[in-house]
């Protein structure tokens, strides 16, 4: 009989630790080997152990915390070579990242700004689309999150603005179009748009608008239930076990690279 995948958890007092706890223990052919926060941090009933346990006692780390506790477990589990560590956190530095791609040369690394299986897929075939299409193409990226939401478009917006970009080419930041108001003129060719609500409690809608004069191609995916992301990091944490060192991304995991 295979042995249970040994997963251990960092960031485990924050939402998305906790939800990544529960997937891997709703998960019979994986193990929650051990859950471990900041030092001090509180709740003496969470059963906390302490990094150099759990990372002895796991084969992966799936951690949502922050983008430096990220880089410091990056460079912890580089040094004593693994285990392979799946990273969740935003907001990185370009330091950081540098410090990423350094362990991610020793070690299994894999890091993403979205886990949803869905949106990742959007990734892949938007980039897809935008590689096909001709360029007369335009391309609208619209997102709707709830009123709560302090940051706009949101980061999953963006990536799906640079997959448009990729596949055709360019920069992002020499096309992209944030907004439109008053007098605005015809639209540029080229140009990548984006568009934005924020309304209620929506979790996240994203859609991808192809439009030529001809006829409109729509991309879209729509959350549901914030337990995707966590649903998603253990399906990234399942593909990234054994792996040779080296940076990935849920665009591995599907198979789009």
């Amino acid at each position: 009989m295979t042995q249970p995948l040994k997963i251990a958890v960092a960031g485990a007092l924050g939402r998305m630790g906790r939800a990544v706890a529960a997937a891997v223990q709703a998960d019979p052919q994986l193990r929650l080997a051990a859950r471990f926060d900041r030092p001090g941090a509180g709740d003496p009933a969470a059963e906390l152990v302490s990094q150099a346990d759990a990372l002895a006692a796991a084969d992966v780390v799936i951690d949502f915390s922050t983008a430096a506790a990220s880089t410091a477990l990056a460079e912890t589990c580089a040094a004593r070579g693994g285990p392979a560590l799946v990273i969740g956190s935003t907001g990185f530095a370009p330091e950081q990242l540098a410090t990423l791609a350094t362990a991610a040369g020793l070690m299994p690394l894999l890091r993403a700004g979205n886990f949803s299986l869905g949106v990742n897929m959007l990734m892949g075939l938007v980039e897809k689309a935008a590689r096909a299409l001709p360029d007369d193409y335009d391309i609208e990226v619209f997102e709707a999150h709830h009123r709560r939401k302090v940051d706009a478009p949101s980061g999953t917006a963006l990536m799906l603005g640079e997959a448009a970009a990729r596949g055709r080419g360019v920069d992002l930041g020499k096309v992209a179009r944030h907004g439109r108001e008053g007098i605005t003129g015809a639209r540029p060719p080229g140009e990548i748009g984006f568009s934005v609500m924020r309304a209620g409690g929506i979790i996240g809608e994203h859609s991808v608008v192809f439009g030529s004069d001809e006829e409109i191609l729509t991309l879209s995916h729509s959350a549901r239930d914030r337990g995707l992301f966590a649903k998603g990091a253990v399906a990234a944490a399942r593909w990234l076990a054994g792996r040779p060192a080296g940076a990935y991304d849920m665009q591995d995991v599907l198979g789009f690279r």
